[in-house]
């Protein structure tokens, strides 16, 4: 998968909930969701395993997985 394509799922997995909120449950500032989300930047493995947590989905369904479709399962 593309960086593009991880910030779109990362954009459909976060919903409504605000880039700040998700951030801050991760430990990490806001522009850098911002730039995972626009597909700028690919996220560390500890934040892939932090993001695929507080997701509730696999890192491989998250990241490398072209093919899954993912939902939401944490709330």
């Amino acid at each position: 998968m593309n960086k593009k394509q991880v910030g779109g799922r990362l954009l459909q997995l976060r919903g409504a909930r605000s880039q700040e909120e998700v951030a801050a449950a991760l430990g990490i500032r806001q522009s850098t969701l911002a730039m995972y989300e626009r597909g700028s930047r690919m996220p560390k493995d500890e934040i892939k395993l932090a993001l695929a947590r507080y997701y509730g989905c696999s890192v491989e369904a998250l990241f490398f997985s072209e093919n899954d479709t993912i939902r939401d399962v944490s709330g």
